[in-house]
């Protein structure tokens, strides 16, 4: 990564503005594109720390009152949230983690399996800004690498696949980077991630 991290440990605005970024505003089958909430997702990384930015468009805001005292949630799901789904070990398709935010900053974090779901205690650190004028929230993760994979190669690829979650009371707007093309709302379809590959930038080298 260029450019550093500013005093608070996350990148600065520069650095996000020269990565690369995606953007989605379908539902989880690909259809239904809304722009008033679509989503644009920047990564970086050290060896250390992988960096994740969601910029959120949206229409209302919902989200919990409550929270663990470090800002932990279960069902956060619930309420409005960005999710990110990282795999990092491609000879197990059916376990990944879960990373999930919300735009008053709460969070969790899950480390997923068939028949299996539990408390990842990755550490990670948040950022999260909210703009009513402009009708968008930011959130910034920062997860330690050592949460995501035992040793990590940056030559590997890994699996991953980003999901926006809206609404007081369904029908909500469940959206997905990569669809799943399920019949009902689902994000949990490895299957359907897509792939992210660890480039250096050229001030890096």
């Amino acid at each position: 990564m260029s450019g550093g991290t500013g005093a608070d440990g996350f990148p600065e605005l520069s650095s996000w503005e020269a990565a690369g970024s995606l953007r989605f505003q379908a539902d989880w089958q690909g259809k239904n594109a809304d722009p008033e909430r679509e989503t644009e997702v920047h990564l970086l990384w050290t060896r250390e720390t992988l960096y994740l930015r969601f910029r959120a468009k949206y229409r209302v805001i919902t989200v919990f009152a409550d929270a663990e005292p470090n800002g932990r949630r279960d069902q956060l799901w619930d309420r409005d949230v960005a999710e990110v789904f990282l795999q990092s070990n491609e000879s197990d398709r059916r376990r990944y983690r879960e990373f999930e935010i919300s735009p008053n900053g709460m969070w969790i974090d899950l480390d997923i399996a068939p028949g299996e779901k539990h408390d990842l205690k990755s550490e990670l650190r948040r950022r999260v800004t909210l703009n009513e004028a402009s009708k968008t929230w930011i959130a910034e993760l920062a997860l330690p690498m050592k949460s995501l994979v035992e040793r990590f190669d940056p030559v590997a690829s890994w699996r991953v696949n980003f999901f926006r979650v809206e609404g007081a009371s369904e029908p909500r707007f469940y959206s997905a980077w990569q669809p799943t093309g399920t019949p009902a709302p689902n994000f949990h379809v490895p299957e359907a991630f897509g792939t992210l590959i660890f480039v250096e930038s050229a001030a890096a080298k």
